[in-house]
């Protein structure tokens, strides 16, 4: 059974995670030796396009010795258009941001405002946390290696999908938000805390996070198209989101279009900090040499210093191990690190600094290589993962100069592989469904109103619905804060019922009662589909009957 690569490994994962994959040696990636390194690349992307025919458009930058050698975009903007992007279409690059985050602490750091590791009640007096013990001992560290304790993607609901929390209203949920692994101890990727560091930047500096990355990074690199937050990007200008929504699950189907505009699926503008960006690969060529540069402009002026640029790259907690690269698995990493903002690993013997970024509609991913002065970035405009995978490893072997395996045949296996396993999973799903016993109550037992300490409430309701003999009562549920969490609830099995939003750009979710005296009283949730973005982190909700 193969292992399907979805957002949450992509961006999760490391390279050496995505690497690790079953796979098998093929024939040497094909590249032009008497070409540039340019046109290597080049080449190499339109075969991956190729390969992947239903993905609108790939952007690229690649950044060599301080220069940009190529910013070119590949494809249309909206899949069925003729418009073609270009290199100043811009991309929603998501968890990329992060970087840039933590480049702002690092100017802070540089001017005495903020210490990497002072408690964070330092610059957030208020700052507290589920596990009370934390409340003091929580570095500014800590909050952007991703090693607090928080379960995967925990809080992500506070503002995944689009919310309408305010920045100020998920800082007053963090508190309840539970924390399931041990300190300093369990990696998992946490964009909540992110939102956290955000908050102290804006403490430090006495101005909103976006507009101190505006000012003190953007504006100082002459990145005049990027833009912190996404609510400002315009369509016409943009490369629109696409993805596969069913039928049957979520990444299965055709591939379409799902939105008119980048911040119709994507307003992160109260967790800017953590996935706000929207850029191109004309400008974020130049983010790119200076970090290879450590901080450095081209005019000699600096944006940190370069002892900052060595903390940033510096690993904070192991993410995963192994035993190394073998024929059959060339990028496996010995040692998969998180430092600040950045993944940092061996690749082929090398170290490897990556991130990657998602978003609905959206997969990203930029890579340093300091030991060559080169680092590249790809953008794209669908949630084809093993594209990305392509990408990323297939541009970093041609800048390392190696061969022996074939990353986008090696992809394309490992999407059919991937697709038929997510399908035969959603068939044993309906499978399941129809053979499931009928709840044990009357339907109004289950409506009213339940709440969760950190997320706040879902209502449950009855519903009539058609008319004459064709009119039937059932069950309609609704996230509170999340609009497009809304749709009918079915029975699936006893006490376990399923979602089918109406939007279905987003992912069903199973919820299951717990009775006490013939009556429910709390409830658990988790997504239907094992193949779930993990910020869909219904699994952390826990409801109780108001």
């Amino acid at each position: 059974m193969s292992i399907r690569l979805t957002r949450r490994s992509a961006l999760v994962s490391s390279v050496a995670g995505a690497a690790a994959l079953p796979s098998i040696a093929r024939a040497q990636t094909p590249a032009n030796d008497s070409g540039s390194l340019a046109d290597q690349v080049d080449a190499f992307v339109k075969r991956a396009m190729a390969a992947f025919p239903d993905q609108p458009a790939v952007s690229v930058a690649l950044v060599k010795d301080g220069q940009a050698v190529l910013t070119r975009g590949y494809g249309v903007r909206k899949k069925g258009d003729k418009a073609l992007i270009d290199e100043h279409t811009r991309f929603a690059i998501a968890s990329n941001t992060k970087a840039v985050t933590c480049a702002a602490l690092a100017i802070l750091i540089d001017e005495g405002k903020v210490k990497w590791d002072e408690p964070v009640r330092t610059y957030l007096p208020g700052f507290s946390l589920s596990k009370p013990e934390l409340n003091d001992m929580v570095t500014v560290r800590d909050l952007v290696s991703h090693r607090i304790g928080f379960g995967l993607g925990a809080g992500d609901l506070l503002f995944w999908p689009n919310s309408d929390r305010t920045r100020a209203q998920i800082m007053e949920a963090v508190p309840h938000v539970p924390i399931a692994g041990q300190f300093r101890t369990t990696y998992n990727y946490c964009n909540l805390m992110f939102v956290v560091a955000g908050e102290v930047v804006a403490a430090a500096s006495g101005m909103p996070w976006e507009q101190f990355v505006q000012t003190r990074i953007l504006d100082k690199l002459g990145m005049t198209e990027t833009l912190p937050l996404m609510t400002a990007a315009d369509p016409a200008t943009s490369a629109l989101p696409h993805g596969r929504i069913g039928p049957p699950l979520r990444y299965q189907g055709e591939m379409q279009t799902i939105g008119q505009s980048i911040q119709e699926v994507w307003d992160w503008a109260a967790a800017g900090a953590a996935g706000g960006f929207v850029t191109n690969p004309v400008d974020w060529s130049k983010w790119i040499a200076v970090q290879l540069a450590k901080g450095q402009l081209p005019d000699g002026t600096r944006l940190w210093s370069e002892a900052r640029a060595n903390e940033m790259w510096k690993p904070n907690i192991i993410i995963s191990n192994s035993a190394g690269p073998t024929a059959e698995l060339p990028g496996r990493a010995i040692a998969a690190t998180y430092a600040t903002g950045w993944q940092v690993q061996d690749y082929r013997g090398e170290r490897f600094i990556t991130h990657g970024g998602g978003a609905p509609g959206f997969l990203s991913g930029t890579v340093l290589l300091p030991g060559r002065n080169a680092g590249f970035s790809y953008f794209t405009n669908a949630e084809e993962s093993q594209l990305t995978r392509a990408l990323r490893s297939g541009i970093a072997d041609i800048v390392m100069g190696k061969d022996g395996f074939d990353w986008v045949a090696d992809a394309v296996r490992l999407t059919t592989e991937g697709n038929a396993d997510s399908l035969k999973a959603a068939a044993e799903i309906d499978a399941k469904q129809a053979a499931g016993a009928p709840p044990s109550l009357p339907l109004e037992a289950y409506a009213g109103a339940w709440r969760d300490p950190w997320y706040g409430d879902i209502v449950i309701e009855t519903r009539a619905t058609g008319r004459g003999r064709n009119r039937k009562t059932g069950l309609w549920l609704a996230f509170s804060r999340t609009p497009s969490l809304s749709g009918p609830l079915e029975a699936f099995d006893g006490e376990t019922m399923r979602t089918r939003f109406t939007d279905r750009r987003e992912e069903d979710t199973f919820i299951t009662f717990v009775l006490e005296n013939g009556a429910p009283v709390s409830a658990t949730m988790k997504a239907v589909s094992p193949d779930a973005d993990f910020s869909y982190d219904f699994h952390d909700l826990r409801l109780t009957k108001v």
